[in-house]
């Protein structure tokens, strides 16, 4: 580990202390804000300290083998310090890098819950059924985990498929994970109602939006054009007798959210305001994002990248991730919910691409 490194690991052990001392001297009853933004600091500091320490146990496990290595004659207690030195080298130089991910700038957005939101892309009906498969994915790989999901609005087709899925997953962290997973998905098969039995290829994109809390956003209520009509099912027949579902329409931006699953007008408008939430801070952080692209030289993840971002081929049960040219041969399981393997390696991928950039 170099110098710099170390230095600002040790500054950081002070720092953690510090930090410590002051949640000591706070009063929770009085001041719960201050207290909750210590609390995350701690976190963060403590998660690198231990870190630190177990390299620094590594390093004197490797000093003191090497010490007993020197005066040991029995071979076989030497062939056993040069293991513990290999072991606890292999383990050094994979704590640097954990270490390493640890010091990047964090995504502000990581430990948030989110929204996604599933659409038909192309393909027509098929594509329309797509959206209830990812849907039944994620909720699935949701409950692997021991996430909460929480549907937010779900309208249906005319044929058995979906306009769209809107749902909340919730727990700490779940930004982090699934934040990739946003982008094109798309399916080949052959759709239950092709009687040739030939292949077709649709198109279902998923909307990954970290969920906003009104302290993140700040949305003058001036700035809302709400309309309330009455909500309808597939072919547009009416399901609702009164005018509960709502429309926003965020003037400055053009935005526009509906929501009508809930019979009640209120409840519909809460969700709608959740979903606007979202997408505002979305924008905003893409629009930082696209600053710091253009100050860099480089292209962020937009359309280009998105696009076709993993393809499900039914006949080879096959799921192939492009961006990182991941393939795996069990569709059924990842259909299933088994997305552990894309999603881990998206996120090593996503560090290891930080940290090449950072040592650029």
């Amino acid at each position: 580990m170099d110098k710099s490194l170390l230095n600002k690991l040790n500054s950081i052990e002070v720092s953690l202390a510090e930090v410590e001392k002051q949640l000591s001297e706070i009063d929770i009853s009085k001041d719960q804000s201050t207290y909750a933004e210590m609390a995350k600091k701690h976190s963060d500091l403590k998660e690198i300290v231990t870190l630190y320490a177990q390299w620094k146990n590594a390093n004197t496990d490797i000093e003191e083998a090497k010490e007993l290595l020197e005066v040991e004659s029995d071979e076989n207690m030497k062939i056993e310090f040069e293991n513990i030195i290999d072991e606890n080298k292999s383990k050094r130089n994979n704590l640097v890098q954990k270490i390493k991910i640890s010091l990047l700038p964090k995504d502000p957005s990581d430990d948030k819950d989110v929204l996604v939101e599933i659409r038909p892309g192309a393909g027509g009906e098929e594509a329309a059924i797509w959206v209830g498969d990812l849907y039944k994915m994620y909720t699935r790989f949701a409950e692997r985990k021991g996430w909460k999901v929480e549907p937010i609005e779900i309208t249906d087709s005319d044929m058995g498929g979906y306009i769209k899925i809107i749902f909340a997953i919730k727990s700490k962290g779940v930004y982090s994970k699934l934040k990739f997973e946003a982008g094109a998905h798309r399916v080949q098969r052959v759709p239950k109602t092709e009687s040739q039995g030939r292949v077709h290829t649709s198109i279902a994109t998923v909307a990954v939006l970290p969920e906003a809390e009104e302290v993140d956003i700040k949305i003058d209520q001036n700035d809302l054009k709400v309309d309330v009509y009455r909500s309808s099912g597939p072919g547009g027949q009416s399901v609702n007798t009164t005018d509960s579902a709502v429309r926003i329409t965020h003037i400055p931006t053009g935005l526009v959210v509906s929501c009508q699953d809930e019979k009640s007008q209120l409840q519909n408008k809460e969700k709608a305001m959740r979903i606007l939430r979202a997408r505002l801070l979305k924008a905003e952080q893409d629009k930082a994002a696209a600053e710091r692209a253009k100050d860099r030289k480089e292209q962020v993840g937009s359309g280009e990248r998105s696009d076709k971002i993993r393809t499900y081929n039914y006949k080879d049960n096959r799921v192939s991730d492009h961006r990182i040219n991941l393939t795996l041969k069990k569709l059924d399981q990842v259909l299933d919910g088994d997305l552990e393997e894309f999603v881990d390696a998206l996120v090593a991928d996503n560090e290891a691409s930080r940290l090449a950039n950072l040592e650029d």
